[in-house]
């Protein structure tokens, strides 16, 4: 049943977010005034370039990169693969493993996956009950053949955040590459290029309300890259394709717009965040929290109800019913069949635990009054359902 938006309460914004007005407003503009094709030699698809690469500019700035190491893409999904393979296939001389961890996105691992068949060597890094990867476990992964280490910023799920700026030094020390997924970061908490010593970072504009379907990824200068499609040689060859110019210029806007009010967001959502984790543990017995409590996405809440876990998609249901919208886990994976959570599993869940949880994640239409109105629904819908034992 398709609710009305006017009464929906969305609390699923790490799956997307409502495009923001002003975003809006700034891609109708675009395609109203800049219809050309960016790389045609006429005044319409020049004046086409010059936004497109005015957006590249802006949105370096944002990531502390230079604006060639800029590369638009179709989607996070996208960028996750041109970093994984690209780098994979143009560097094979060098050796032929890659370490990822064991909550990386879908799109990571089956990639990596992939590679597997083409002949790679994958390592599935663990992590500990709160899905932080273990810094000396990865140095002793390393290996004189691995090429590539890639690591999310923050997990989608759970919402840990990984230390970074760790895993960027060891790999700097021992030569290899590292790549992080900051589609889940990006604009929500600082994210620098530098200070992460990264060599190749995903962004994506629909976590952050802009639009769907444009991405981008960071390439640090001298990063050996195997194209993925090839044809008419746009982004610098790594990306062929015509430009999306309006979805581009609305994910720089959206960007601009979230970096701008990073620190006041921030300080808004962390405090809905801690109010929610204490209503839900006065008011539900048998609450528990996944991922890390103290080094956690301020818009992310994951949680579970003991001897409740197989009744996550009835509760689900139930409140979608009330017009709430939240998540049993990362959307992408609910084309896999309902499977248990692979991070809730990673983090030492057994797989009954890990079908029950449920993800809110907060954004920034959020509205205090949308989360007591959450709260008294939960409570009520909660006390309808019989626990499974």
């Amino acid at each position: 049943m398709i609710q009305d938006p006017k009464h929906i309460i969305y609390l699923d914004n790490a799956s997307t977010t409502c495009i923001d007005p002003v975003v809006a407003e700034v891609m109708q503009a675009t395609y109203r005034e800049y219809y050309g094709n960016a790389s045609s030699l006429h005044s319409v698809g020049t004046a086409a370039h010059e936004v497109l690469e005015q957006s590249r500019e802006k949105l370096a700035g944002l990531l502390a990169a230079m604006p060639p190491e800029i590369i638009f893409t179709g989607s996070g999904t996208e960028s996750n693969n041109l970093a994984l393979k690209g780098v994979a296939f143009a560097n094979a001389h060098r050796g032929r493993h890659i370490i990822v961890s064991a909550i990386e996105h879908d799109c990571i691992l089956k990639a990596a996956r992939w590679l597997e068949r083409q002949g790679f060597s994958i390592t599935y890094l663990p992590v500990d009950c709160e899905g932080i990867i273990d810094i000396s476990a990865l140095e002793k992964a390393i290996t004189d053949k691995t090429i590539l280490v890639s690591i999310m910023h923050a997990n989608n799920e759970i919402g840990t955040i990984e230390p970074v700026e760790e895993v960027g030094n060891l790999c700097r020390e021992r030569n290899v590459f590292f790549h992080s997924d900051a589609c889940q970061t990006f604009g929500k908490i600082p994210v620098n290029v530098q200070a992460m010593n990264v060599d190749l970072l995903t962004v994506n504009a629909h976590k952050l309300h802009g639009p769907r379907g444009v991405g981008a990824l960071y390439i640090r200068n001298g990063v050996a890259v195997e194209p993925l499609l090839h044809g008419g040689g746009q982004e610098k060859g790594i990306r062929s394709s015509t430009e999306n110019i309006p979805g581009i210029t609305g994910f720089v806007k959206a960007a601009e717009i979230a970096c701008t009010d990073l620190e006041p967001e921030t300080e808004r959502i962390s405090a809905f965040q801690e109010w929610i984790m204490i209503e839900l543990k006065q008011r539900l017995d048998g609450v528990y929290f996944n991922g890390s409590l103290t080094n956690r996405l301020p818009h992310n809440i994951n949680f579970c109800i003991e001897g409740m876990e197989g009744e996550g998609i009835r509760l689900q249901l139930l409140l979608d019913d009330a017009g709430i919208c939240v998540s049993t886990g990362s959307a992408c994976s609910s084309n896999d069949g309902g499977n248990p959570s692979h991070v809730l599993q990673a983090i030492g869940l057994d797989p009954f635990q890990a079908r029950g949880g449920i993800r809110l994640s907060l954004g920034r239409f959020t509205a205090r009054k949308e989360i007591d109105i959450f709260l008294h629904i939960i409570t009520e819908k909660v006390k309808q359902l019989k626990p499974i034992f």
